[in-house]
């Protein structure tokens, strides 16, 4: 996007979402305006947008992505500058148990939200406007599958291992698609495992903090020593604005630090640091609550990409250390547990184990 494109609107799907909410933010702090549009499934929460203002700056809408009509009414009433479309189904253990919803949400929902964007786009924009528009699709780093000695850089190929990577690789196939054979300007990011504040707490870190807290056994798929690169949520959010306002149409970029972790270290720091800000009666600590147990199917051992083209190219790198950023997160979710409880409570399957995504 060439001519101030923090000056104009943008519309965000999956806006209720853990990281679409904080992306929500990050655009209000630099004075774009924003419609935020989720369905408001289950990983949702209006809670995240409560304290955001309302009115020309800010404007909420429930929708879903795959409803392409009401998509192309909104963007036609809306008129917005970019699409920045995060609205996905993410957890992989949800995924193996339930592929079909993550074919209708993921991929389907990606090809009605691009068809209803290219009539946007052909019908609804001048010349000016179209140059400078862009659909930016977040992807993840699950889509290349295992990782071996080498990271993974943006021209390897997709071996996507479970329902969740294939349908989100399906989706970027379709972005694309789209780019090559009509000319829609879209970008791609494809970010590492992101972690932060307002996580729903089926995820790996909120859930080890609430079962730590409640004195339950830590699951720990396997031996645990599956690696991850972590991300954290500012960092994730500043990624997302450089390949918004930098990013070249029809290319993809990592978004990933250097710093990787084994799922079992991950949960250890989170005990370590329960201890020290809220320690077990007794004097116990939250270690002795981890267990091993059985591996879940398709289980990628090393997720690593190489985010050098986004340094390069873009001027992004993340700067929150993975044992700054586990602090910080662990703190909040302290000062936050009535609404982690609320949200367990109310929409969380207490079987899940939710280990690594």
């Amino acid at each position: 996007m060439t001519s101030a494109p923090h000056m104009s609107t943008v519309l965000v799907t999956g806006a209720a979402g853990f990281i679409g909410s904080a992306f929500v933010r990050t655009l209000l702090n630099r004075g774009c305006p924003v419609i935020s549009v989720d369905k408001l499934s289950y990983a949702a929460d209006l809670r995240r947008l409560s304290d955001l203002p309302s009115g020309a700056r800010h404007r909420f809408v429930e929708a879903g992505v795959e409803d392409g009509a009401t998509m192309r009414a909104l963007l036609e009433d809306e008129k917005p500058r970019a699409i920045v479309h995060f609205a996905a189904e993410s957890h992989v253990d949800r995924s193996i148990d339930a592929p079909r919803a993550f074919v209708e949400n993921n991929t389907v929902g990606t090809f009605e939200l691009l068809d209803a964007c290219l009539g946007y786009f052909r019908d609804g924009l001048t010349a000016d406007q179209r140059r400078d528009f862009r659909f930016l699709h977040v992807s993840t780093d699950e889509v290349y599958g295992a990782a071996g000695e080498r990271a993974f850089t943006e021209a390897d190929a997709f071996l996507p291992n479970s329902p969740y990577a294939a349908s989100k690789a399906a989706a970027e196939a379709f972005v694309r698609a789209y780019f090559q054979t009509y000319g829609l300007p879209t970008v791609v990011a494809r970010p590492a495992n992101t972690y932060g504040p307002w996580q729903f707490p089926e995820k790996l870190i909120p859930l080890m903090i609430a079962r730590a807290l409640d004195g339950q056994s830590l699951p720990v798929y396997g031996d645990g020593k599956q690696r991850r690169e972590w991300l954290y949520l500012d960092d994730h959010c500043a990624g997302i604005a450089a390949v918004l306002d930098r990013g070249e149409p029809g290319k993809a970029y990592n978004l990933a630090g250097y710093e990787e972790a084994e799922n079992l270290s991950v949960v250890t720091t989170i005990c370590a640091e329960l201890d020290r800000l809220r320690p077990a009666a007794g004097g116990r600590g939250y270690a002795g609550q981890i267990r091993h147990v059985a591996d879940r199917p398709g289980h990628d051992r090393r997720y690593a990409i190489d985010p050098a083209l986004t340094a390069r190219e873009l001027g992004w790198r993340a700067s929150e250390p993975l044992q700054a950023g586990l602090r910080r997160t662990v703190a909040w979710y302290l000062e936050n547990e009535a609404w982690w409880r609320d949200v367990m409570a109310s929409r969380y399957d207490g079987e899940r184990l939710g280990a690594a995504e």
